[in-house]
């Protein structure tokens, strides 16, 4: 057995970033991931066609473990199946062009955690900041270890930190693009909810998420997206009442602005 554990090589990270006229935030982007302490990762970028000077920023930072991918997509999803489709990593995980690390050491903790082969994925804690200020804290996601019905009631992991063995994706699919604006927490739901992968929740932030994504930039798409949430919960036969769901919801977005330590 401690032969065994001694020959067995650390995990192999397939890091997917989406992109499409990034200028303003690419750069930040690869600094942090080209910064991490742990090398054993392949860096994969989906670009949509940019027509700005994403790609020139992207050519200006050269990697070995840097692959570049640009065309015309369908959207951000159909984006990140690609890259799983690329993706040649024991674990996959996304960095899109508004977020970066939290610190240098996020990606040794991902490997740290899912180098226990118990774990199918992970997760952890996650900041939103300033678009224009990317340094002012505006909330804090904190997660909490999932339990069967979390989903019912509107919960979910930060998808930014959210890592899942490749075999998980072979066997449960890929992101649905039936949904616009929730195809990642409908994917996470059946992973978590339906298929019950087993997965260890890492108390620390990873991620730090610019606000102003698709899901987020205004009301009507927050809406759309819950309702959305609310369609694969049905879809997936996991009966949900519509208040708790929304009361629930209302109480954990709510939190996230109450200034906590990290």
């Amino acid at each position: 057995m401690a032969a065994d554990t001694a020959d067995r090589r650390p995990p192999r990270i397939s890091l997917i970033t989406v992109c499409w006229n990034a200028e303003r935030t690419i750069a930040d982007t690869l600094r942090s991931i080209d910064t991490q302490t742990y090398r054993d990762f392949e860096h994969i970028i989906i670009d949509g066609g940019s027509s700005d000077s994403t790609l020139a920023i992207i050519a200006s930072a050269p990697a070995e473990n840097r692959r570049v991918l640009s065309g015309r997509d369908g959207g951000i999803y159909e984006a990140m199946n690609k890259g799983i489709g690329l993706a040649s990593g024991d674990i996959i995980g996304f960095l899109n062009a508004d977020d970066t690390f939290e610190s240098s050491g996020s990606l040794e903790t991902v490997a740290a955690a899912l180098d226990d082969e118990a774990y199918d994925g992970c997760y952890g804690d996650l900041i939103y900041v300033s678009n224009q200020h990317p340094d002012r804290t505006v909330r804090y996601w904190k997660s909490c270890a999932f339990e069967p019905g979390f989903f019912r009631r509107g919960w979910c992991p930060p998808h930014p930190t959210f890592y899942v063995r490749r075999r998980i994706y072979d066997r449960f699919g890929t992101f649905d693009l039936r949904y616009r604006l929730a195809a990642d927490v409908e994917l996470m739901m059946r992973f978590l909810e339906v298929a019950r992968i087993r997965t260890v929740y890492i108390p620390r932030v990873l991620v730090r998420m610019r606000l102003g994504g698709a899901t987020n930039k205004n009301v009507h798409n927050i809406s759309r997206q819950n309702k959305e949430v609310l369609r694969a919960l049905a879809d997936h036969g996991l009966g949900v009442s519509i208040l708790t769901f929304w009361a629930s919801k209302l109480v954990n977005r709510l939190g996230q602005f109450v200034k906590r330590d990290r």
